[in-house]
């Protein structure tokens, strides 16, 4: 450090101290203490040394020489290097900006004139700065080139200069702020992802500067003056070089007649704004840019510089000084936080030591400008400047501390924090106002106050302690006050903690309401022993006080209550309750308190009073009630040896047996006792003179016993162990050898000493035993023969010392039983009366319970702290604040109190007193107040003014409300600017300029735009004027806007390099984006295109017709910023949106080479270029493809498209083939792929490490300074050979002959591919991978990839997407090709990470501090859910085009993961509503997205995503019903929710019926499962199924979501049965049949109306709401008895009996209704007998044509049946379902029977010629037959049709695909009835089919017949001996020898065995006689 401090003098200004230390280090060096090599590591010496020449003095020239001749020859040592790398840069340099001679001019002329001396024109110079330099330049090149911001903080030290000199400081305070201010913005633009470009700044690759050197060439050729350079245009027509940049330079200069279009045909194109070939660049001459990086300023180094100049100006006594100051300050902090970190402190750079100087400065500036403004506020100073200093304070520390927290960790402050500092930061600590408005400060305060100085530490903890003491004071006092019921327990709380600040507010009243409390709670006899004792302690610290005063009132309040009580005024009261009021004074703690210390008190009052309640309780018996003397007495006895000592002043009270107790007497009387009745024993020993002689001294011990237990409380020894031992102790048959261990095993277990004999042991167990229970020792004393057994004990055991003592000590217990009971503190120092054998308890010397105040009178005495607690009083006193603040103005003279306003804001200075008395109370009306001063024009400067200050102080209170905004009060400000004030207007009348004789008015003009950007950014600005329409606004602005960015853009040739003007070019393009979205939003017709338009053509080309076009926004495209790139594409998006607008941008480029297609794709696939831009251009292509293009060549086509030539072949293509051409020459699908493997999903760039760009991670300069500004550093220019000459034009693309020539180049750099990288992180370049496979046809053309890495973002992805949707829908097949061979589906799939989003919503729910702002955290939030809403689209469309691309196990299973855990990611505590809406959007696409994977992949994606929402089934049921709640607020979202739910159930069930006859080994859940056996989210099951249901029924039949509703609850009761059971209790059965019946009304009604026809249409809402009835009825009942019971008592059956008309004229209708027939009647008895029931109904008059109903519904069933034509397959198929399940039911058998349906059966025809099939008719009657074969009655019914059995023999002759063996089985029934065997063994043609089914090669065929021949013969001998021919026989015993070799393990298989069982019985029935 003494080294480094030299070295650093040798640059002093001062020659003399530069001399001396050159020669104290020569003399070092001379003397061996520091050598050569320790020189050598010091670069800072070497830079001072070669300085040392350029002072104006210069001394030892020579010794300075010799000294570097010596280092630079001396050879470096093999020693470790140092590493200097700078730990404590978050950030330090900006990327360098060359500057144009015309900016770098600029700035040196505002340089010199802040140099100047004249006031006025240093004044404009900020003015001008502020206004317009600030806003055109970027704010780095003010750090790049620093001299301006050294004159700024130079102009900080006339701050305290007179002469109005400070006012150009506090410009020069202004300047600054901005400078932060744009700096800040800048740090954020240059670490966004989104806007991160490798682009060399000046001369980019997509630069237009030969566009512009062409079009300036012809126009500027004849007239070379440096105008053409002009860094600010003029109107046009104008010419003149403009030396500032203040706009006003040509004033004197006039012109007339000039025009807005005068010679606008200069603006000509002829070259591609991307051809960057070959360009002079005569604006930027080379400078020395090494150099000027060496001299430039670092960010640490500005916001230190700032704080070193800004900080002296907060001691000046200007209010304004101080608030521009900290204006300044506020905004620099926050530069500094992204510049430096904490580690500082340990960074051992020069460079941080540096800084560390410099920051310990400061701070200690800071503190003591913080004591001086705390020190200057005194009550004797106007209240002014009262006001003054302690708001300079108050914002001040407020600095300060956060400037602690953000650079310096508490754990060093001890280390670093300078004195000042530490005193000012315990003078902050005390400031009360400020912890209580401030609590994070004040807890940072207090942390660092505890590291660095402890005795003050403890001053403000006690300080605080007292101040929560007052607090709690007037908390008490307030509480007792109130009516009504009180917390007592939390009064006597407060009272505890108010004893602790009497000594400061000495309130004496409080002393009084405690013991009226306390008095209260022990008069109760309820009161709880907790509260009881609570209030005891708080008495008894009363008692003890240390201050006299209070002990004093104590004792007097305790006196004249007991003097109320217990007066002689009370005695002549029968029975006097008032006694209970002295409870609280009986108890022994209390008494002992008052005889032991409130007697000895030194003061007269506390001692009188204390012996007088004393007297009073012990004369009081006959005032007392029996109670209250028995509890005094009892709480007397323990305090009788205190009260001994002070007999002679309680008189004779005291030993007066008449008024005490028995028991006191008992105690003399004891000891007397004892002395008769050891009298014998003394004289037996007296023949023993020595014992005699010893027995005065006998229990005069030498160590005393311990009166105590043992503190163990849980049981070592178990109770019956304790028991078995004292049995054996006091058995007198155990040997005396035994009872003695026995009871030294006792005294062990009481935790006494063992010894050689019985006694001692039997003793220590007694003393224990008395020690430990009071109630045997008062028990045992009052027995006189122990104490004389004891006593005579004592004299045989004399010798035994152990012995003595025992029975000492139980002499002591049994003859001062109460003294041992006392709680007093233990002494273990001898007596001062009495040798007694035990350590005797003695008295405190100082109360107990005396409590220990916090503060002392020498700590009271400091300022800080009897201000902190008068503040203290005060707030508390007055309950706050605001009433504080009222009596303090309704007051005209206050209390002597210092209290500020606790209100103000570190960042709003500017409002001082405003903010702290209005955020009090700030509301709607209140600010009406102030608004309305913006409805009124101020008619006077003075008015203007106070319209200036409201102005700022509402922008002010806006910025600091921005968090919880208040909508309705913003809302109405708009409504305010924009109606009345006409804001719109207003600014278009300043931006009027086209007949203005001069220039633009710069910062008018500059404000104006900025103004206008901000205003047309709200959606609906035109549409606020009363006066104009909308569009014509919108038509007037554009006008403006367009001859704004002519003339500052257009005119000067395009995109010129110098800054000037890039502020107007700016706003005016954000302007122009916005209009044109309020353009369309409010044109009918796209008409309005052409109003962009401006006229095209040659300057030399006068008399030619000029063109209209866009052309004028392409060289914005590549303007030198990226924010004009960005915007000005974007506005090229908003414009192609339309069709004229892509006609007329395409147009517009036809003079380009390459044209728009090639303008667009090159800047998409430009890898140096960001990717906002990227994303823009992705978004035109988008919008170009949107339009259809031909295949080939079509005349007067409006579009067609790209178009390519081939100048070899000469083919031209237009179209669809042109964009594959181009697509494929431009490698645009390998370009995507790395594009989306190199995505970058970080927050900021500044977390990548630097070495992943720049290379050089190891080469960091040794001087300490970050070399951060080499990441930045351009790229040298490529030369023309590494740049594409040709490129794609609409109008014709020319694909380069000479394939192998240099010419040939890609459109982007050529080199090696980027190898892989993860999403989040980039590689170092350098690096190389091969190139990834060619596709099969010729890739000659396709260009390499860049070596430049470009930074991807999600955004661009996303922009990808919708451009890749596009590509799918314009050619299907090529893209989807494309996208397999490139993997981009697996590729953007992977991108999409749910954990992200994850953490960053955590983030924004609960911020850590080191969190990012919550917008930024948003705007990713939202970024990411934007990709996957894209993504979810594009995937939608691959899943229709090529499915293939997305059914893949793996790609399917982490996406739906993915989906799953976005759609549950919990959005309740999210406060932004654009992001919550942003979520339900993506949302909406991801449901879309799932659904479609289930239609079109239903069997592979089902799995996957029901293993997923079995994961999260919990979220995923609380996310359905947050999405049906939102039917209303977001629709969209609702709909694709419950589509996806529907669809998945339908989906599982389809799954569930393919599936029931196989056997499934996957043991997946199930949504049935998930729906129905989840017990622990039911009622949020109950909740979502009560959630769909209220959305059908409460929405109207014509609202579409009811559709939506009904579906998903269609699909819902067919699969959860919970589902049908909470729509059976909410009476959905009972609705939809109230629903049918007022249906059927309805439509009977209605065909009763002449000239309308009930059924005009089959779309009609009534029929629908009849089918979604029927519908939902049926799922309701699907297998569920019970809701099919409901339906029955519902008459289901009659009503639809009543509708059957209605379902006879609409087949759909008829079909729904006979689906619910079946799932109503299957497995339902009672159901289907229901349909056997006559009902009667109204039926329409149009309806009889088809036929009124018949008495039943199954009579109108079986007459559907018989006339059903052929041609309707579908409710044919469903009648004879239905019919099919009816067959199973008795009563409806016997209908069928009688309605002789059966003979339908005959007339069926068989097939004819070579058809072998029965028709679908036939089937659905054999099936039908087949159920009514189940039964004896049916199978009658069958064989009573004669040639029944024949005709069903012929069938069985054919085959069907579903049902094949109907018939066969048919006759197997019928054969196990014995009565129907006789006509089936008549039969022949049966038993041939039944025996020819034994050799069937079908198994089922063959187990149909042997079991029907079985059936046939058991029991039946005719049969047996029928059957018994040899051609069955012979049959039956080949089956079975067959089968027996087929199934050797049939048991393996119930059918094989089943079989073979009935073949065995066969054979031997065959076989027996």
């Amino acid at each position: 450090m003494v080294l480094t401090g030299l070295i650093k003098k040798l640059g002093h200004q001062l020659a003399e101290i530069r001399e001396r230390a050159l020669k104290s280090i020569l003399s070092k060096v001379e003397h061996n203490l520091i050598c050569y090599a320790d020189l050598i590591q010091e670069r800072l010496l070497f830079l001072h040394l070669l300085e040392w020449f350029n002072f104006p003095s210069v001394p030892m020239k020579e010794e300075v020489l010799n000294l570097l001749n010596r280092l630079v020859k001396m050879e470096v040592p093999p020693r470790p290097v140092v590493n200097q790398i700078v730990k404590c840069l978050k950030f330090s340099t900006f990327p360098w900006l060359p500057l144009t001679t015309t900016d770098r001019h600029v700035l040196s002329s505002n340089e010199s004139s802040l140099r100047s001396s004249n006031h006025t024109l240093i004044w404009n110079t900020c003015e001008l700065l502020k206004d317009v330099i600030m806003q055109d330049f970027p704010a780095e090149i003010f750090l790049q080139r620093p001299k301006i911001v050294q004159s700024l903080l130079s102009l900080l030290k006339l701050a305290f200069g007179g002469d109005g000199k400070h006012r150009l400081a506090l410009q020069s305070v202004s300047c600054l702020q901005q400078l932060c201010t744009c700096l800040r913005n800048r740090l954020n633009f240059h670490r966004d992802p989104g806007f991160f470009c490798n682009k060399q700044d000046t001369v980019s690759q997509n630069s237009s500067l030969s566009y512009c050197h062409e079009a300036r060439g012809t126009h500027h050729s004849q007239n070379p003056s440096p105008g053409s350079s002009s860094p600010r245009p003029s109107v046009v027509g104008r010419t003149g070089q403009r030396l500032r940049g203040d706009g006003q330079d040509w004033d004197a200069v006039s012109s007339s007649g000039s025009s807005s279009h005068a010679h606008i045909n200069s603006r000509i194109s002829v070259h591609s704004p991307l051809d960057m070939g070959h360009i002079d660049l005569p604006e930027l001459e080379t400078e020395d840019t090494l150099e000027l990086q060496f001299q430039q300023l670092s960010l640490p180094q500005f916001c230190v510089s700032i704080l070193e100049s800004a900080v002296p100006l907060l001691r000046t006594g200007s209010r304004q000084m101080i608030i521009r100051v900290l204006e300044l300050l506020a905004e620099d902090m926050i530069l500094i936080g992204e510049a430096l970190s904490a580690d500082i402190w340990d960074d051992s750079s020069l460079f941080a030591i540096d800084m560390k100087e410099k920051l310990l400065l400061v701070l200690g500036s800071l503190g003591e400008t913080m004591c001086y403004h705390k020190s200057s506020v005194s009550l004797e100073q106007p209240e002014v400047m009262v006001v003054h200093h302690r708001m300079a304070f108050i914002s001040i520390s407020l600095l300060a501390v956060r400037l602690l927290q953000m650079l310096l960790p508490v754990e060093k402050a001890s280390e670093f924090l300078p004195e000042p500092m530490s005193a000012a930061l315990f003078l902050l600590s005390l400031d009360m106002p400020i912890s209580l408005e401030y609590p994070n400060i004040h807890e940072a305060v207090v942390a660092y106050l505890e590291q660095l100085n402890s005795e003050n530490y403890s001053i403000y903890k006690r300080t605080a302690e007292a101040a929560y003491s007052i607090e709690c004071t007037c908390n008490f006092l307030s509480d007792v006050g109130k009516e009504g019921e009180k917390n007592l327990l939390e009064l006597v709380e407060l009272a505890d903690q108010a004893l602790r600040s009497f000594s400061y507010h000495q309130h004496f009243p409080l002393i009084k309401e405690i013991i009226c409390i306390c008095s209260k709670i022990w008069k109760s006899a309820q009161a709880s022993p907790l509260l009881q004792g609570e209030s005891q302690k708080v008495f008894l610290h009363m008692l003890s006080h240390p201050l006299p005063q209070v002990k004093v009132e104590t004792y007097r309040c305790c006196l004249e209550i007991i003097k109320e009580c217990l007066g002689v005024h009370n005695v002549t009261k029968p029975v006097s309750s008032l006694c209970n009021g002295i409870h609280f004074l009986l108890h022994p703690k209390v008494l002992y308190e008052i005889s032991a210390f409130g007697i000895q008190e030194p003061k007269s009052e506390v001692n009188a009073a204390a012996k007088a309640i004393l007297l009073y309780l012990l004369q009081g018996r006959l005032t007392m009630t029996a109670l209250t003397w028995n509890k005094f007495i009892e709480s007397l006895c323990p305090v009788i040896p205190v009260l001994q000592v002070f007999c002679a002043e309680v008189g004779g009270c005291l030993v007066s047996g008449r008024r005490l107790s028995g028991r006191l007497k008992s105690k003399v009387q004891a000891l007397s006792v004892v002395k008769n009745r050891t009298q014998p024993y003394i004289k037996a020993f007296r023949q023993n003179a020595r014992i005699l002689s010893r027995v005065t001294n006998l229990f005069i011990v030498k160590k005393p016993i311990e009166l105590k237990l043992d503190d163990r409380k849980e049981l070592v020894i178990k109770l019956e162990t304790v028991e078995k031992v004292y049995e054996i102790f006091t058995s007198d048959d155990v040997d005396l050898v035994l009872r003695k261990s026995a009871a030294e095993q006792l005294a062990v277990i009481m935790q006494g000493n063992v010894i050689e004999c019985l006694i001692q042991p039997c003793l220590t167990l007694l003393r224990k035993v008395l020690c430990a229970d009071p109630i045997m020792r008062v028990s045992l004393s009052q027995q006189s023969s122990l104490l004389t057994l004891l006593f005579r004990v004592s004299l045989i055991f004399h010798e035994d010392c152990t012995v003595v003592t025992e029975i000492g000590a139980l002499f002591c217990l049994l003859l001062f039983d109460e003294v041992s009971r006392m709680d007093m503190c233990p002494n273990n120092l001898d007596h001062l009366w009495y040798h007694l054998p035990v350590h005797v308890i003695r008295h405190h010397a100082v109360s107990p319970y005396s409590i220990v105040l916090p503060l002392s009178a020498d700590c009271l005495a400091l300022k800080p702290v009897s201000d902190m607690l008068r503040i203290a009083w005060n707030l508390s006193w007055y309950h706050g604040t605001d009433n504080l603040l009222k009596q303090r103005s309704s007051e005209t003279k206050t209390q002597d109190i210092q209290l500020a306003p606790n209100k103000c804001r570190m960042d709003d200075p500017a409002v001082y007193l405003m903010n702290s008395f209005l955020s009090l109370s700030l509301n709607y009306d209140y600010c009406l107040l102030y608004f309305r001063f913006l409805q009124v024009l101020p008619a006077c400067t003075e008015d203007e003014k106070l319209l200036i200050d409201i102005i700022h102080f509402l922008n002010k209170l806006m910025k600091e409300q921005r968090k919880n905004p208040s909508v309705e009060l913003l809302n109405w400000i708009l409504e305010i600017l924009l109606r009345h004030v006409s804001l719109a207007l207003k600014l278009l009348q300043c931006l009027r300029v086209t007949n203005a004789p001069h220039f633009y008015g710069l910062p008018s003009l500059e404000r104006t735009l900025r103004g206008m950007a901000h205003l047309t950014a709200f959606p609906g600005w035109s549409s606020h004027s009363v006066l104009t329409k909308p569009l014509e606004i919108c038509v007037k602005y554009l006008s403006g806007l367009l001859e704004v960015i002519t003339s500052f853009y257009v005119e000067r040739g395009g995109n010129a390099m110098s800054f000037m003007g890039k502020g107007v070019t700016k706003s005016t393009i954000l302007c122009l984006l916005h209009l044109s979205h309020e353009m369309m939003a409010h044109a009918q017709s796209s008409e309005w295109m052409s109003l962009w338009f401006l006229p095209l053509g040659s300057h030399s080309e006068e008399h030619t017709p000029t063109q209209q076009g866009l052309a004028w926004l392409i060289p914005l495209w590549v303007d030198r910023d990226p924010e004009v790139r960005f915007t000005s594409l974007g506005l090229g998006s908003a414009l192609t949106s339309l069709e004229t607008g892509c006609v007329a941008l395409a147009n517009s480029c036809q003079n380009i080479s390459g044209g728009l297609w090639g303008t667009v794709v090159n800047i998409l696939l430009d890898q140096s270029e960001c990717s906002m831009v990227r994303r823009e251009a992705a978004f035109i292509l988008q919008n170009l493809l949107v339009i259809p293009m031909p295949t080939e060549v079509i005349k007067d086509y409006t579009w067609q498209g790209p178009c390519v030539h081939d100048e070899d072949s000469g083919l031209s293509l237009v179209g669809k083939p042109a964009l594959q051409a181009l697509l494929y020459h431009c490698r645009f699908y390998e370009h995507l792929n790395q594009m989306i493997k190199r995505c970058y999903l970080g927050l900021y760039m500044f977390g990548l490490n630097f070495s992943a760009f720049s290379g050089t991670s190891e080469g960091s300069d040794l001087n300490g300074l970050d070399d951060s500004f080499k990441f930045w550093q351009a790229p040298p220019r490529m030369s023309s050979q590494d740049r594409d000459p040709s490129s794609l034009s609409t109008s014709e693309t020319t694909v380069t002959p000479s394939l192998g020539s240099a010419e040939s180049q890609p459109l982007v750099p050529s080199t090696a591919l980027l190898p892989e990288a993860s999403h989040d992180q980039f590689v170092a370049q350098g690096q190389h991978e091969t190139t990834s496979p060619q596709p099969p046809h010729d890739s000659s053309l396709s260009a390499p990839l860049p070596k430049q890495c470009a930074v991807v973002t999600p955004p661009l992805l996303s922009a990808m997407c919708s451009l890749l949707d596009n590509l799918l829908v314009t050619s299907p097949r090529d893209t989807a090709n494309a996208f397999r061979q490139a993997h981009l589906v697996e590729l953007l799939c992977s991108i999409a990470d749910t954990t992200l989003i994850q953490v960053c919503v955590q983030e924004l729910k609960t911020p850590l501090p080191s969190s990012p702002p919550v917008e930024h955290t948003q705007a990713q939030v939202s970024f990411l859910l934007e990709y996957l809403s894209s993504l979810s689209r594009l995937l939608q469309s691959c899943l229709l085009v090529a499915p293939d691309l997305v059914i893949q196990d793996d790609l399917l299973k982490s996406l739906i993961t993915n989906i799953i855990g976005i759609l549950t990611i919990c959005t309740k505590d999210l406060l932004d509503t654009e992001l919550i809406s942003a979520f339900y959007h993506t949302w909406t696409h991801l449901f879309n997205l799932l659904a479609t994977l289930l239609r079109k992949a239903g069997a592979v994606s089902l799995p996957f995503i029901t293993m997923g929402l079995s994961k999260h089934w919990a979220a995923v049921i609380d996310m359905f019903c947050k999405c049906v709640g939102l039917s209303v607020t977001c629709p969209t979202l609702f709909t694709a929710s419950l589509q996806f739910l529907s669809i998945l159930l339908t989906e599982e069930a389809k799954r569930r019926l393919q599936d029931k006859d196989k056997t499934s080994l996957c043991h997946s859940p199930t949504m049935a499962s998930l729906l129905d056996k989840a017990q622990e989210n039911q009622k949020s099951l109950e909740r979502l199924n009560e959630e769909i249901l209220q959305c059908y029924e409460g929405k109207s039949s014509k609202d579409i979501l009811k559709r939506v509703a009904a579906n998903t609850l269609m699909s819902l009761l067919a699969v959860s049965r919970r589902a049908q059971k909470h729509a059976l209790k909410a009476n959905l059965i009972d609705n939809c049949m109230e629903q049918m019946k007022h249906i059927n009304a309805q439509l009977n009604l209605d065909s009763l109306r002449p000239g309308k026809a009930a059924l005009k249409k089959k779309e009609d809402g009534i029929i629908k709401e009849l089918s979604i009835a029927m519908q939902l009825l049926r799922n309701c009942l699907y297998q569920n008895e019970e809701c099919k019971e409901a339906a029955l008592e519902a008459h289901l059956v009659p009503v639809l009996h009543s509708l059957w008309p209605w379902l006879l004229m609409d087949d759909s209708l008829m079909q729904t209704a006979l689906q619910l027939l079946c799932v109503y009647t299957a497995n339902f008895p009672n159901g289907c007998s229901s349909l056997c029931w006559s009902s009667c109904g109204q039926y329409s008059v149009q309806a009889t044509h088809r036929g009124v109903p018949s008495s039943s519904l199954m009579l109108c069933i079986l007459k559907l049946a018989s006339q059903m034509p052929l041609e309707n397959t579908t409710v044919q198929q469903m009648v004879f379902m239905f019919l099919s399940n009816l067959a199973l039911s008795h009563d409806c058998k016997g209908v069928i029977q009688k309605s002789n349906f059966l003979q339908n059966f005959l007339s069926l025809t068989l097939p004819k010629g070579g058809n072998k099939h029965l028709s679908n008719l036939t089937i659905l009657w054999l099936k039908l037959l087949l159920n009514i074969s189940f039964g004896e009655d049916g199978q009658q019914m069958i064989l009573r049709l004669d040639g029944c059995l024949d005709l069903l023999t012929e069938m069985s002759k054919y085959k069907h695909r579903s049902s094949p063996y109907i018939p066969l089985l048919i006759f197997h029934n019928i054969c196990f009835n014995p009565a129907n065997k006789p006509k089936i063994l008549a039969n022949e043609k049966v038993i041939t089919v039944l025996a020819g089914c034994l050799e069937s090669e079908n198994q089922n065929a063959q187990r149909i017949g042997a079991a029907a021949l079985w059936a046939l013969i058991y029991n039946y001998q005719k049969a047996k001996t029928t059957l018994k021919n040899s051609s069955i026989k012979r049959r039956v015993d080949e089956a079975y020898s067959l089968a027996k070799k087929t199934f050797p393990n049939s048991e393996e298989n119930f059918l094989n065995a089943y079989y073979l069982k009935c073949l065995e019985n066969l054979v031997q029935l065959l076989n027996s006689s």
